[in-house]
């Protein structure tokens, strides 16, 4: 009688406490591009950022699981927005003249369509025309003892 071992097994179970399943073959899916962050979200972690101290700072960013850097490049984008903001004259931005006149080109071509379409039609129901008028001229021919037909 031949007794047979598997060592393999025996090994895992003998290593002391080591979990005998085998892992999950499942792979994550990994993260498609960069985090983004919508604007009242960022300014909602500044405002909230600037009032703690160092050590609530540094809670908050584990918690929220975000960077100093993440948080010094937002206070950039929002100093940037609100100098650009200031910067801007009040009141309606000023009319494009090329806009206008892009507007202006746009109606006279839809209009020069509108007649090109309808000249096309008048131009086939002429040409109908023509030949109806050919047909019964033909027809009407006097034949040899001067009759029409």
């Amino acid at each position: 009688m031949t007794t047979t071992i598997n060592h393999s097994d025996d090994t895992r179970h003998h290593a002391g406490g080591m979990d005998t399943t085998d892992p999950d073959p499942e792979v994550p899916e990994r993260a498609k591009g960069p985090r983004r962050f919508p604007a009242a979200y960022k300014a909602r972690i500044l405002a909230e950022y600037e009032t703690l101290g160092k050590a609530e700072k540094g809670a908050l960013l584990r918690r929220e699981d975000l960077y100093s850097s993440l948080l010094t490049e937002w206070r950039r984008q929002r100093d940037q927005g609100a100098e650009e903001a200031l910067a801007r004259p009040a009141g309606r931005q000023a009319a494009d003249p090329r806009d206008k006149e892009i507007a202006r080109l746009k109606k006279e071509k839809e209009k020069l369509e509108g007649d090109l379409t309808k000249a096309r039609k008048v131009i086939e129901v002429q040409g109908k025309l023509s030949a109806l008028l050919e047909e019964l001229a033909t027809d009407s021919v006097p034949d040899e003892r001067g009759e029409t037909r």
